[in-house]
């Protein structure tokens, strides 16, 4: 699939495409059943160009099957639940059960990952309210199997059920893609920036805007630790724009007639060049 869009703002990486299907590409790469790993690896494979498979049983973490739409899997953390809302806020070691799974679970986590499970990732203030944020996360499942991630230049839409568009931009390209997405509107709420981990960002929460009459993108990368895998190995400062697929092809058939033709637009990329 071909985007004006790409072509016109210059990304330094690929988009990509979230695809639905029951059978599984050739060759994907995919995360081994029950190895750790982040969704952002993934990602960042496929604006490199490889094509990526997920299932319920490969999604690295609980996390990143429920970002990727593969219902509630905070149930299957380690502990249940509960230490997962320790685990995000204050630390399992804050209570007798999370002590007690920490024990259980210490031998089979990484060292970091372990301080984590122990001393909390402090993203939300108390167990209490990690339960509130569980509730407002739009959780899904997926109609298939699969869930694939490839570059979106090979992705054929006659064929294939392309459910969201994700690019990678800096903070001048990710300004565009937000006045092209409320463009065609007549109104000025298209974007909508949720505290998310990453994957729910690129995932559950543009499937949900899929459902809408008017369906909005969904800005990301504002999970810290998400940032800090994707940096590592894309060397780079981006933030993630997730769109479903009615409005990417909104944006791309506005493209022509739009301010990226203009004078101001032109400046910005000449001073992104300096």
């Amino acid at each position: 699939m071909k985007s004006g869009i790409a072509q016109q703002l210059q990304f330094r990486h690929e988009p990509a495409g979230i695809v639905f299907t029951d059978e599984k590409p050739a060759a994907a790469r995919q995360f081994q059943e029950g190895k750790w790993g982040c969704t952002m690896f993934m990602l960042a494979a496929a604006v490199k160009g490889e094509t990526v498979v997920f299932d319920k049983d490969t999604c690295g973490c609980q996390g990143g099957g429920t970002g990727l739409g593969f219902g509630n899997q905070y149930k299957n953390f380690a502990g249940g639940e509960e230490c997962f809302k320790y685990f995000l806020s204050s630390g399992n070691e804050q209570w007798e059960e999370g002590r007690k799974a920490g024990e259980q679970v210490k031998p089979f986590m990484r060292p970091d990952a372990y301080h984590h499970f122990m001393h909390g990732e402090r993203y939300i203030k108390s167990p209490e309210l990690v339960g509130k944020f569980l509730e407002s996360l739009p959780m899904t499942t997926v109609p298939t199997k699969y869930v694939v991630l490839k570059p979106l230049k090979e992705i054929d839409e006659t064929r294939e059920d392309l459910r969201v568009v994700v690019f990678l931009g800096n903070m001048d390209q990710i300004s565009a893609l937000t006045v092209l997405a409320s463009y065609g509107r007549g109104h000025n709420e298209n974007v909508i920036f949720p505290f998310a981990a990453g994957c729910q960002s690129i995932g559950i929460y543009p499937y949900r805007e899929a459902l809408r009459p008017e369906p909005r993108a969904v800005l990301g990368l504002n999970d810290i630790s998400a940032r800090v895998y994707l940096k590592r190995i894309l060397k780079d400062d981006v933030m993630s724009f997730a769109m479903p697929l009615v409005l990417f092809q909104e944006m791309e058939a506005n493209l022509a007639e739009s301010f990226l033709g203009q004078d101001t637009w032109k400046q910005l990329q000449s001073m992104a060049d300096e």
